[in-house]
């Protein structure tokens, strides 16, 4: 029975009044007022649930930025001043600081290994507010410039080797300027994929060398859509140079990137993962001279890719003289050799069970995107147990290390 404050009186259900269906009439009100305010919270629910899946609002297709007012000056193409040599001005400068003595200019070393076919390093930028930048050299031996042009710059190839890589398409170019536009989708572990639009250059120097900037943009072709996250920042730009007196070239990269991931996440992935993406690369470059007949992506690059500055010539030299310094800057020791597929160090099968549900934990709680003080807590907890495993497998390896160095002495 309902509590009299709420009905005014219990005489509302009492069966006198119905032979005038009084206290029928008032209970189908009762029920009616229900039904509405279940049927109002539902629609609120919906609301929410509907706001929260998406991370943000999706915005209609009908409100698509176009291409910048400024890349149609000058045009009909509407593209050419995605990429600029103002952009590539910036980059050698970037490229030539940063790579003479990265930890000297602020660079935080995160990884440096090495086989017979590749050796990697890399250093992270951690700004006050948004996603670390990353400087990385990778030497690849036996390997022309040319070729590691080709394999980089090589869109069709990269979604037979690399899994993350699910579509790309050629959305529109400019002779003139060289300037391409492209559409990109990504995957990722447990995360909704990622979708970038993306307008790059090429340049080749005199001496072999080449030069690439990317960055984010929009197109009218490329209309905004439920199932991807649209990445709103990619600057990213790499110089391929020939190491003097050996069969080699190496690839300097500036890359900075916001994909909507969380940022303890993407620097967790970063530094786990790494080695073993580059290894998959090696073993896919190598496989790349036996590949089938040039590529569309491939096509288009040699018939865009532009001459570099001659006024530039003399601040590329520098870079030249940093890359071959910055080679020494972190000396290679035997136990950052390590093999294409396996990475140093052995675990235990209790451990690496251990180690992969922390992962997994860690993504979920991190990929979920909430502010809710429950989804805090865990991630905390997850990070922390993770990164103590590692602190704890370290340490005791080194402990290992020292104990047999003892009884050898």
């Amino acid at each position: 029975m309902a509590p009299p404050s709420l009905l005014g009186s219990t005489d509302l259900w009492r069966p006198v009044a119905a032979a005038r269906g009084g206290g029928w009439a008032t209970a189908a009100a009762l029920l009616l007022i229900l039904a509405s305010h279940l049927v109002v919270l539902l629609v609120r629910r919906r609301l929410r649930l509907r706001l929260r899946g998406g991370g943000r609002i999706a915005q209609p297709e009908a409100a698509v930025a176009p291409a910048p007012a400024s890349a149609s000056t000058g045009s009909a193409s509407g593209i050419e001043g995605l990429v600029t040599e103002g952009d590539l001005r910036q980059l050698v400068g970037s490229l030539g600081l940063s790579a003479r003595e990265p930890e000297t200019q602020g660079w935080e070393h995160v990884i440096s290994k090495s086989n017979d076919d590749v050796s990697y390093k890399a250093w992270c930028d951690k700004p006050t507010a948004g996603p670390p930048k990353y400087l990385s050299i990778t030497t690849y031996e036996r390997c022309s410039t040319e070729q590691l042009r080709d394999f980089y710059m090589d869109n069709e190839y990269r979604m037979e080797w690399d899994n993350t890589v699910t579509k790309h398409e050629q959305l529109q170019y400019d002779e003139n300027s060289g300037v391409e536009v492209g559409r990109t989708i990504k995957k990722f572990p447990l995360l909704t994929p990622r979708e970038y639009i993306l307008a790059w250059r090429v340049w080749e120097a005199d001496d072999k060398s080449f030069y690439c900037f990317i960055k984010e943009c929009e197109h009218p072709l490329a209309a905004r859509q439920r199932k991807f996250v649209r990445v709103r920042l990619l600057r990213s730009g790499w110089c391929i140079r020939k190491i003097p007196g050996r069969d080699a070239c190496q690839i300097t990269v500036l890359h900075h990137e916001d994909n909507g991931m969380n940022i303890e996440m993407a620097k967790l992935a970063f530094s786990k993962g790494i080695w073993s993406y580059i290894c998959k690369m090696n073993n896919a470059l190598r496989r790349y001279p036996q590949h089938r007949s040039p590529s569309l992506s491939i096509l288009t690059m040699q018939k865009l890719m532009k001459k570099f500055p001659q006024d530039l010539e003399a601040t590329d030299a520098s870079l030249s003289a940093s890359q071959n310094t910055a080679a020494s800057v972190i000396p290679s020791t035997p136990t950052a050799r390590t093999s294409p597929c396996k990475l140093p160090g052995k675990k235990s099968s209790r451990q690496m069970i251990a180690s992969g549900l922390l992962l997994v934990g860690s993504i979920v709680c991190l990929s979920r995107g909430r502010s809710n003080l429950g989804a805090q807590l865990a991630m905390a907890f997850f990070l922390k147990k993770a990164f103590k495993q590692e602190r704890e497998s370290g340490s005791s390896t080194s402990r290992a290390k020292t104990d047999v160095h003892r009884c050898r002495r």
